[in-house]
């Protein structure tokens, strides 16, 4: 079954004004669907592969053929990294997490703060285009803060995204210009961290 682009859980005005309805509009319309038809075209070669979920495929990226390998972590990564962008974010979002999201940050960062001060800082010093995410770690049992560049995926070291920061250019640039740290700190207004602790709860249990 081929990969697909999902709908917006919400209006492409739904971020507004932290996030134009414009940006929304032709990131998930048009970026975001440009990686699942590169990805579905680069597994035609490789129909024993075609049928995996992209968690899967991602997680098993040593086992796909060098030949689409790179069209794989670039369109592959760049589909879930998206999917799972989306999804964190929401109308009526920010706000201090509390619950078990709450209660890992702190026992990981110290305090929300820090957490902040980490991820902006993350996506501020990631040169050119990239992400900067929260990730569970099965191994230590805790969050951590990472940066990746382009649209390489956690889930290929073995990580569990829980939220990112996309700081690629086309993510801001119609609002905010080159001001990726304005924009950083207005991202914070939208994150669901109703879905970010499901995520994090969800890959403690190791679903």
């Amino acid at each position: 079954m081929a990969h697909a682009l999902s709908a917006l859980p919400y209006a492409f005005d739904a971020l507004e004004p932290h996030i134009d309805a414009k940006t929304m509009e032709i990131h998930s319309q048009k970026h975001h669907k440009a990686y699942v038809d590169n990805l579905n075209k680069a597994l035609e070669a490789a129909p024993d592969l075609a049928g995996q979920d992209i968690v899967t495929l991602l997680r098993g990226i040593a086992s796909v053929p060098a030949a689409i390998k790179q069209a794989v972590i670039n369109n592959g990564g760049g589909h879930h990294n998206h999917s799972l962008f989306w999804e964190v974010m929401g109308p009526g979002g920010g706000g201090e997490p509390t619950g078990a999201i709450g209660d890992a940050i702190k026992d990981a960062f110290g305090d929300f703060a820090k957490l902040k001060d980490t991820v902006k800082n993350n996506g501020l010093t990631q040169f050119g285009s990239g992400w900067s995410w929260v990730v569970y770690n099965p191994t230590s049992g805790k969050l951590e803060a990472i940066k990746k560049p382009n649209q390489d995926s956690p889930l290929m070291e073995g990580l569990v995204p829980v939220m990112g920061v996309d700081v690629w250019e086309h993510a801001y640039y119609l609002k905010y210009q080159n001001l990726r740290a304005a924009y950083i700190d207005a991202w914070w207004n939208v994150v669901n961290w109703k879905t970010v602790e499901a995520k994090y709860v969800a890959a403690k249990a190791g679903k």
